[in-house]
């Protein structure tokens, strides 16, 4: 009882942040191994307790998309939903043993991604401007690491619209929930399909995920995001370094 009721308060707890500043993996994936669930059962049980939370957010924030004009949003699906396929399909052709390998690795990219990725960002928009032929081949870049692992990939997002000249924050969060839940949602077929799920633990941490991320939606013109990341931030290193501990 104890492991369902520290999963359901991860899984909101990501939905939230997830709404407001990303980084909700670094909490359910994490949670999941750490309660006996294999690394790749976990990694594709986190995805598809969280996928649904992108929708509820992306709800929330309806009216934003309205405002996303010049964005070439079909064609950043079409490769969002393409990614996720290959990169589930990576997933599921990786040794267990290979990935609990490099899964510290993996957290370790994603969290400094998270923690630098924000600060890296202006200087990026200083020097660079990137074409819609550019943005999506990024986002396919994108998408397949999703499919794949999936840490920091809003971060990720974030940065590369910014390039392209997206400013208005809510606007690209309203992009960004729905695309990385698209991405996610075709990877979640194939976990499915190929029986990576472990139903009792997801299902809790679905609907707390669910509930987590229309709050966080719901909410999140009122939170300052700095203090979200900077607490995300501390948490994602100490449990990158967990990871790091338990292979040695």
């Amino acid at each position: 009882m104890g492991a369902y009721l520290l999963l359901a308060c991860a899984a909101f707890a990501a939905g939230l942040i997830n709404s407001v500043a990303g980084g909700g993996s670094f909490l359910t994936f994490p949670a999941l191994v750490f309660t006996g669930v294999p690394s790749i059962i976990a990694n594709a049980s986190s995805t598809l307790a969280l996928f649904p939370g992108s929708f509820a957010s992306a709800w929330a924030y309806r009216d934003d998309f309205k405002k996303s004009e010049g964005f070439p949003f079909r064609p950043m699906l079409i490769v969002s939903l393409a990614g996720g396929i290959t990169g589930a399909l990576l997933l599921l052709f990786t040794p267990q043993r290979t990935f609990d390998a490099v899964i510290p690795w993996l957290m370790l990219g994603a969290a400094l991604l998270f923690t630098f990725g924000p600060r890296v960002s202006p200087i990026l928009q200083r020097m660079f401007h990137i074409g819609p032929i550019t943005l999506v081949c990024i986002q396919a870049l994108v998408a397949i690491y999703g499919g794949y692992f999936g840490g920091a990939i809003g971060i990720m997002m974030l940065a590369a619209w910014s390039l392209f000249g997206l400013k208005d924050i809510h606007v690209m969060n309203a992009n960004k929930t729905l695309l990385g839940g698209s991405m996610n949602s075709v990877a979640v077929v194939l976990f499915v399909i190929a029986r990576k799920i472990w139903w009792p633990q997801t299902l809790v941490m679905l609907v707390a995920g669910v509930i987590g991320s229309y709050t966080g939606a719901r909410t999140a013109k009122a939170v300052n995001p700095r203090y979200v990341r900077n607490a995300i931030t501390v948490v994602s290193l100490a449990i990158t370094i967990a990871f790091f501990l338990r292979r040695h």
